[in-house]
């Protein structure tokens, strides 16, 4: 399993970053090497199967991936599905620079997140938030249940419920859109 080379493709997580504005994650990003750590470490060669947990951290440029616990299995091609899970009262969460000006971010958390390199779809799943910003502020913000990117497709879905579709009267997905400034 090369669990360094991708964690995922690094989850998704850049691929998540293109979803409701038009400027990027860092590309210079892809480029970088990828660090993981944690505080337990298990593998499986017979089942492909990588169990990280006790606080897990993922690094690769400005990316900053933290959960407390990653499950990756690995299919016979390489490619990788990736469960990531927050603990008690922690989320899986990330951050990472964005293109297109000094001080761009995305940053967002879940209480689960996971990654499928085949289908490259991204799901963040319960309690789901993202957020673009400048600086500190924040100039975008999607909230719901359920937020996922299909970037084969490019199809962002949000949702009310943690299954990915749609619960009459089991609340609303939110998206705040803050005004462009001229000058």
């Amino acid at each position: 399993m090369k669990l360094t080379r991708s964690l995922g493709q690094c989850l998704g997580l850049a691929c998540f970053a293109f979803i409701y504005t038009p400027v990027s994650a860092e590309k210079a990003d892809s480029f970088k090497e990828t660090t993981i750590e944690a505080g337990y470490s298990e593998s499986d060669g017979k089942t492909s199967v990588r169990v990280l947990s006790k606080g897990v951290q993922l690094v690769r440029g400005t990316l900053v991936v933290n959960s407390e616990k990653a499950v990756v299995t690995e299919a016979p091609n390489g490619d990788q599905f990736v469960v990531l899970t927050g603990g008690v009262s922690k989320k899986v969460s990330f951050r990472q620079k964005r293109d297109g000006g000094p001080d761009l971010w995305v940053e967002g958390e879940a209480d689960r997140a996971e990654y499928n390199q085949t289908t490259e779809i991204v799901k963040f799943i319960s309690k789901a938030k993202v957020r673009y910003l400048e600086g500190k502020k924040i100039t975008q913000e999607q909230e719901g249940e359920y937020l996922s990117y299909d970037s084969k497709n490019d199809i962002a879905i949000g949702t009310n419920s943690t299954t990915g579709q749609h619960v009459d009267g089991a609340g609303r997905v939110k998206i705040t859109l803050q005004p462009k400034q001229t000058n």
